[in-house]
């Protein structure tokens, strides 16, 4: 009887490629424009993404844009977002505080707003950070490397 070794090595493919995007723009807008410069129609997806942290749950929005015929999947995500978390530690006037606490889908990149993640992709990542960038509002846009990336599984939906 023949032996099939599987090694863990053959699942780890990295099948996407993840556009980081600094703006101050809200998701909404964003999205329009990126729709203007690219020939992809983004759109408010229902199912937000669920991230469970040590302060409760918090959800990150999303608009997606799938193309079946080249199979390829758009999705930009929002990176930030804050919980609102109740101390209540004394009966006093100010027993019911609430803070705001900001809560990251890649915690590693912190000063990233918006994240473009783009699934068997072919065109070229520089075309598209190149045009998202001739959008004014938008600071920097730059392609991450799939090996920076330390909590992969947050992007995985």
């Amino acid at each position: 009887m023949a032996i099939h070794k599987l090694h863990i090595d053959e699942f780890d493919e990295n099948d996407y490629t993840l556009v980081a995007i600094h703006t101050s723009l809200e998701d909404y807008r964003l999205a329009y424009f990126i729709n203007q410069k690219l020939p992809v129609r983004l759109s408010k997806n229902k199912d937000e993404i669920q991230i469970q942290v040590k302060q409760g749950e918090t959800s990150f929005s999303r608009y997606t844009f799938e193309n079946n015929d080249a199979e390829i999947s758009w999705n930009l995500i929002q990176n930030k977002n804050e919980i609102d978390v109740s101390r209540a530690t004394t009966t006093d006037l100010f027993s019911n505080q609430t803070v705001a606490t900001k809560v990251y889908l890649l915690p590693e990149f912190k000063k990233v707003d918006y994240f473009l993640k783009i699934e068997n992709v072919a065109e070229n990542i520089e075309s598209i950070t190149s045009k998202i960038n001739t959008i004014s509002q938008i600071s920097a846009v730059y392609a991450i490397g799939a090996n920076t990336i330390k909590s992969k599984n947050n992007l995985i939906f």
